[in-house]
């Protein structure tokens, strides 16, 4: 084990999310999500439960009520069912939305 005590500089570094605003990404699912939700025909029991795990940042647009980052797991933990329902109504712009927060947050 090396005894140095080298001063390693944020610049120096790997910052994976550095200019990534991964609640916003996660936002943008869940507004598309909640939209679709709205037609009867696109729900159930389990996008019921998805929506009662919402957690409060979410509804207050506020990242510091959401210091877990629980919207984020949510919506990665979920991303393929999420992705399915995107799919099976065909809305393009819902997709993007949910490719853009897997490729840059999850």
């Amino acid at each position: 084990m090396c005894d140095c005590k080298k001063e390693i500089k944020v610049d120096e570094s790997y910052v994976s999310f550095k200019n990534i605003n991964c609640f916003e990404n996660a936002c943008q699912v869940v507004d598309h999500l909640l939209r679709l939700l709205k037609d009867p025909q696109n729900g159930n029991v389990y996008w019921e439960r998805f929506v009662g795990r919402i957690p409060e940042g979410y509804y207050l647009r506020d990242p510091q009520k959401d210091p877990k980052e629980e919207l984020l797991y949510l919506v990665c933990s979920c991303a393929s069912m999420i992705g399915e329902l995107f799919d099976n109504v065909e809305d393009e712009e819902a997709i993007h939305a949910l490719e853009k927060c897997e490729s840059e947050c999850c």
